[in-house]
């Protein structure tokens, strides 16, 4: 757990420290100074300096040390943090970035014909891909298994097919993500065990987007793999952006107009592309795949989608127009799509929802 530790003293530095620094000093600045002020600083620059020189110590130690993904917890706070500032990871902890991959049993598969030949022994030539939202691994399609008894890729196993979950650094841009999907779809389907005759997609939440970013960078270079895609389904995804990011990038730029707040907006703001991404989704420039049914599932907390307090707070971070790619003016991203409502659930109640299972038979029978 030293990468962990290391991490969170980098955090403490960014966010604590300098943030509580500046504060004071704009509050001391707005009221003429105040003495002792060389002392205050040298204290905190003391700070920040010890910190910084505790997060590279221990970054070259967690280096040596045992990962994070040696365990479901470290995998589950690694994921989380990849979520909220993967894209620096990526720069400067290259080691605790995560890299899309094909997962099995807590580890990345080798995308080689031996490699999905061990991980995959019953292949069929039916893939159903999972794709997991911000901050979440691929342990997420187990949550409320307790509910259902099985799970999305359990039942559909089932049904002769082959389910494949991946895990995505959700901290990278929605295209930059979706470059890295469509270059690991199509290795997929070169290297599957048997000829690969139909794929189906299924996104929770930021998924979904990175799912519609690959469909759309696979078909600006023509790569085939998009060939094989029968369906398309997204459960919470904020095909037009999400409320709660709007909110987070409007308090940042709020609270950073004052010296006395910026600290505070600082700390907002201090959040990945990825996040930033989800502030407008993807609109009409990443059109879905011709010739692949769309199915996109919405939920509210109240059991009537059109209830107001449904309309407005929908499942608590989506709401319904957003997941169906319905805009205020009328226009739809996907005109021809299926669309499921589930009453009396949130976004994380989208993940093994017993009307989704029923749902998902149907649609990929």
């Amino acid at each position: 757990m030293l990468d962990a530790l290391s991490l969170l003293t980098e955090v403490a530095d960014e966010l604590v420290v300098r943030s509580v620094r500046d504060t004071h000093d704009a509050w001391a600045d707005r009221f003429g100074g105040y003495p002792g002020r060389r002392i205050t600083s040298a204290v905190y620059g003391g700070a920040s300096l010890g910190l910084r020189a505790a997060s590279a110590g221990l970054g070259r130690a967690g280096g040596l040390g045992p990962r994070l993904d040696a365990g479901a917890r470290g995998r589950f706070v690694r994921s989380a943090v990849n979520g909220l500032i993967g894209d620096r990871l990526a720069v400067e902890r290259p080691d605790l970035a995560i890299t899309m991959a094909v997962r099995a049993d807590g580890r990345d598969v080798p995308l080689d014909p031996d490699g999905l030949a061990a991980a995959f022994p019953g292949a069929t030539g039916r893939v159903v891909v999972f794709l997991h939202g911000l901050c979440e691994n691929e342990s997420y399609w187990e949550r409320w298994r307790e509910r259902t008894g099985t799970t999305y890729a359990e039942m559909l196993a089932g049904e002769g097919w082959t389910p494949v979950l991946l895990r995505a650094n959700t901290g990278l841009g929605l295209r930059e993500n979706g470059a890295a999907l469509s270059a690991l779809m199509q290795r997929l389907v070169e290297a599957w065990p048997v000829e690969v005759e139909r794929v189906a997609l299924v996104g929770h939440s930021m998924g979904g987007l990175i799912l519609r970013a690959a469909g759309a960078v696979a078909s600006d270079v023509e790569a085939p793999w998009t060939d094989r895609v029968s369906d398309v389904v997204t459960l919470g995804t904020p095909h037009l952006g999400a409320p709660i990011a709007r909110g987070i990038g409007h308090g940042s730029r709020g609270l950073s107009r004052l010296p006395e707040t910026a600290a505070f907006g600082r700390i907002l703001d201090w959040r990945s592309v990825g996040v930033h991404d989800l502030v407008a989704g993807l609109a009409e420039d990443v059109p879905p795949l011709p010739h692949a049914r769309y199915r996109l599932v919405a939920a509210t907390l109240t059991t009537q989608e059109r209830h107001p307090v449904g309309h407005v707070v929908g499942d608590l971070l989506v709401r319904p127009p957003s997941a169906y790619g319905r805009d205020r003016h009328g226009q739809e991203l996907f005109p021809d799509a299926t669309v499921l409502h589930l009453g009396r659930t949130d976004h994380f109640g989208l993940l093994n929802h017993p009307d989704v299972h029923e749902a998902l038979r149907g649609w990929l029978a």
